[in-house]
């Protein structure tokens, strides 16, 4: 599986690229905290936003998802624990006052910028009212 990577994927580059035209500055993968065991592909930590791009295979994508014929025994288990690991990274997150974002990657890297950008419009509202992103997500 060498040919798939971790990191720098075009999905990811086009994203990063289209963020960084707008202004916007990011770390890429890295753990959002030290303790916590993910690497994020794209984190705002002052806002405290963390961005996945998520390849539709390796993630299940409902629209694109392929379920493989070969090696079906091994490949069937081995992405539903991919979506598990990521359900338990985002309530993590979440947990510890991130929000989440999830992009695929079949998004348009301007569209997913454009998504990007409204969160941290958001997130930057809701600071300037005394509003945390955690109580906005448990209300």
């Amino acid at each position: 599986m060498r040919g798939n990577r971790k990191t720098d994927t075009r999905p990811e580059i086009a994203l990063r690229s289209a963020l960084h035209r707008r202004g916007l500055r990011f770390r890429k993968n890295v753990r959002p905290e030290p303790d916590i065991n993910c690497r994020v592909d794209i984190v705002f930590r002052g806002q405290r936003l963390a961005v996945f791009v998520d390849g539709c295979f390796w993630h299940s994508c409902p629209m694109h998802g392929t379920r493989p014929k070969t090696n079906a025994a091994y490949w069937t288990p081995k992405i539903a624990r991919n979506v598990e690991r990521d359900r338990m990274n985002d309530a993590l997150l979440t947990r510890r006052g991130w929000r989440v974002l999830r992009v695929w990657e079949h998004e348009a890297a301007t569209l997913a910028a454009n998504r990007v950008e409204a969160e941290l419009k958001y997130l930057s509202q809701a600071r300037c009212t005394g509003r945390s992103s955690t109580a906005d997500l448990q209300a």
